[in-house]
């Protein structure tokens, strides 16, 4: 399948499902938590589609690389914070689990498109 856009990348396909995911798995986190670490792992999950993107709109392969690395960041941000919730009890292991594998398929995508924009 040809890429002529970003919305063709499998890897912000997916990290588009993971935020939208998060949104939804948080609504039930405790309210106090909306400035706290609800929002912080909001603002993670946006941030990794949302740097797919952006590299892909940049001019270079290195810089688009760099934006990718952000973006994996970002997912490691994500499951730290997912972690931490199901610490704290604002969600069972059984809510997080799932969302831990598609995560784990995020960044599997994202580390193949790095070392492929690597490729002479």
């Amino acid at each position: 399948m040809a890429i002529n856009s970003y919305r063709d990348i499998l890897a912000w396909q997916q990290a588009m499902e993971l935020a939208t995911t998060i949104y939804k798995s948080t609504e039930s986190w405790p309210r106090e938590e909306i400035y706290g670490l609800t929002g912080q792992v909001r603002r993670a999950a946006v941030s990794i589609p949302a740097n797919i993107a952006e590299g892909y709109g940049r001019e270079t392969r290195k810089t688009y690389q760099q934006f990718l690395r952000i973006a994996q960041g970002s997912l490691k941000e994500v499951e730290t914070h997912l972690l931490l919730a199901e610490r704290l009890g604002f969600s069972p292991k059984e809510a997080i689990d799932p969302i831990m594998v598609r995560s784990e398929s995020v960044g599997k995508l994202l580390r193949l498109l790095i070392r492929k924009l690597s490729e002479p």
